[in-house]
């Protein structure tokens, strides 16, 4: 099968779909941990306001139609159980401890890790059995 197959065969609606629960389970990830993600950070509220917010949820939609779009293309025509883990390790074994490798370089608390890491597990393994039930 060539790259042009793979891509004519994949659920570009479940794409979305997985995409859109990445960036709704953010919302809500970072409302629970708002304060000690920002203590993580050494963020003020100043420094929240600061952003460019059309930008930042823009940017962050477009890079999670990525990430489902990759897993989509791993998956292939597997099911939910194989989605959900293929989805529950690239978030835990490739995203979190890629984030916790960055974090010891960083010299940022466990916390950080924690909760940047635990959202894109969270976030991974639901996409994973979105893409992978949808078929």
């Amino acid at each position: 099968m060539n790259f042009a197959d793979v891509i004519q065969n994949l659920n570009w609606l479940a794409i979305i779909v997985a995409a859109l629960s990445t960036f709704l389970i953010g919302g809500m990830w970072y409302s629970v941990f708002e304060k000690p993600w920002m203590a993580a950070n050494n963020f003020t509220n100043e420094d929240l306001k600061k952003r460019k917010m059309p930008v930042v949820f823009a940017l962050s939609l477009f890079f999670a139609f990525l990430m489902s779009l990759n897993l989509a293309m791993f998956i292939g025509k597997e099911d939910l159980v194989y989605g959900t883990i293929a989805g529950f390790l690239t978030g835990f074994g490739w995203v979190a401890l890629g984030i916790a490798i960055i974090a010891l370089f960083e010299n940022r608390p466990l916390k950080y890790i924690i909760i940047n890491g635990g959202y894109m597990i969270v976030s991974f393994t639901l996409m994973g059995a979105i893409l992978g039930a949808w078929k």
